[in-house]
């Protein structure tokens, strides 16, 4: 399918360093990006579907890099059924496994959690629900997990792993684990913060520093926070990616974001939910958490944006989180929520609101033109101008 969407009013490249594109229009065939700004005439009119934005905001499918999933669209932790769907019209094109630790019952001897990981990575290669690609299997560490066992599952797919939920003695005998997984190629996370499961303990900044995996999760706290003075620490002395979540401390995550930026560390600064948890299910957590950020610190809505896309792209190896010619087609289109006080998606965030989401398109396919069930309606509107499709992308309500 090639679509085109024109009438844009400001384009969100996904690129912190270079967070706004030039241009009005988006030009998208078989699920990439074609070209960002400017089309001519000629391809705008071979496109199957036309979408006319309005005047709204177009940013990258945002990428929620910790959803605790099982297996199928749904949460046994919630008992809950379509909440992937349904962060789908939180803007969520794209869901990165916090491992498939919610699974009930889940093994923890050493085949049993290869198997777990692989199984998931298997469900959701081609499942996409509601039109969201889910990154799914990451096997828990747990102690007996030795080289070959990475190196088995990186051959087979898996490329993600997690320290924080096994039985070790201490937090320090993830170490070799860790190290043992990123040799193989698995990009490795970490619980961080107090206890959030029986069978968890508190992962504190030396641990971290130790162990030092490739993302440190819910930095903020997942829900309790590390100390304070752990936070400068892992900025300064390591490389993780920082990632802080919407289901942790608010006041550590705006003390992350802003030594993020004084120590020139936001590259390694992104956005995730930490859901469905404990905390519940929160479609609209990324957009939250962006307003959060951008109304409460120096942080601006665009930096917030691209935190996480972008940002979140880099760190997971992935081809979504920017527009630009050659990534992936997912784009949301933001607008000012009707009767705030703000005239733009932009000033919108950066106000506090929540912003309004006129359409989602994931893989180069519209999934809803017009508004999503559970943001606020838009300002402007989007419709379809031209449809060579026999489909009607009204969002369902």
């Amino acid at each position: 399918m090639k679509i085109a969407i024109v009438n844009l009013g400001e384009i969100v490249s996904g690129d912190w360093r270079a967070p706004i594109a030039a241009g009005d229009c988006i030009v998208a065939d078989d699920g990439k990006i074609v070209s960002v700004g400017t089309a001519s005439p000629a391809a705008i009119e071979s496109a199957d579907v036309v979408i006319d934005a309005g005047g709204m905001t177009a940013i990258p499918g945002l990428i929620d890099s910790h959803v605790h999933i099982t297996f199928g669209d749904y949460t046994p932790r919630q008992r809950t059924v379509g909440y992937l769907e349904s962060y789908l019209h939180g803007g969520v094109t794209t869901s990165i496994s916090a491992s498939e630790v919610h699974v009930p019952g889940r093994p923890r001897d050493v085949e049993g959690v290869k198997a777990l990981a692989l199984a998931a990575q298997r469900c959701f290669a081609d499942y996409r629900p509601g039109g969201m690609r889910v990154i799914a299997g990451s096997v828990i560490l747990e102690p007996g997990l030795k080289k070959e066992d990475f190196v088995e599952l990186a051959s087979k797919g898996v490329g993600l792993a997690k320290a924080g939920f096994g039985a070790v003695k201490t937090a320090y005998d993830y170490v070799p684990m860790v190290a043992d997984a990123k040799a193989a190629g698995l990009i490795t996370t970490c619980h961080t913060g107090g206890s959030s499961i029986p069978g968890s303990g508190a992962i504190t900044g030396d641990h971290l520093l130790k162990m030092h995996p490739d993302v440190s999760f819910h930095i903020n706290g997942g829900p309790t926070a590390m100390p304070d003075r752990d936070f400068e620490r892992v900025i300064r002395e390591s490389t993780m990616a920082l990632q802080v979540c919407t289901a942790g401390n608010l006041r550590t995550a705006l003390l992350c974001g802003r030594l993020a930026m004084q120590h020139d560390a936001f590259d390694r600064f992104i956005i995730a939910t930490d859901t469905p948890t404990g905390s519940g299910i929160m479609p609209l957590g990324i957009l939250y958490t962006m307003a959060h950020l951008a109304s409460l610190t120096d942080m601006t809505p665009e930096q917030a944006i691209c935190a996480a896309s972008g940002n979140n792209a880099k760190v997971y190896r992935l081809d979504s989180g920017f527009l630009r010619a050659g990534n992936a087609a997912d784009i949301v289109l933001l607008d000012a929520p009707d009767g705030g006080t703000q005239a733009t998606a932009l000033t919108a965030i950066n106000h506090g609101d929540i912003a309004a989401i006129g359409a989602v398109v994931s893989a180069g396919v519209p999934r809803f033109i017009g508004r999503s069930r559970n943001t606020p309606a838009t300002t402007r509107k989007a419709r379809i101008a031209r449809s060579n499709v026999m489909q009607d992308f009204a969002s369902a309500h």
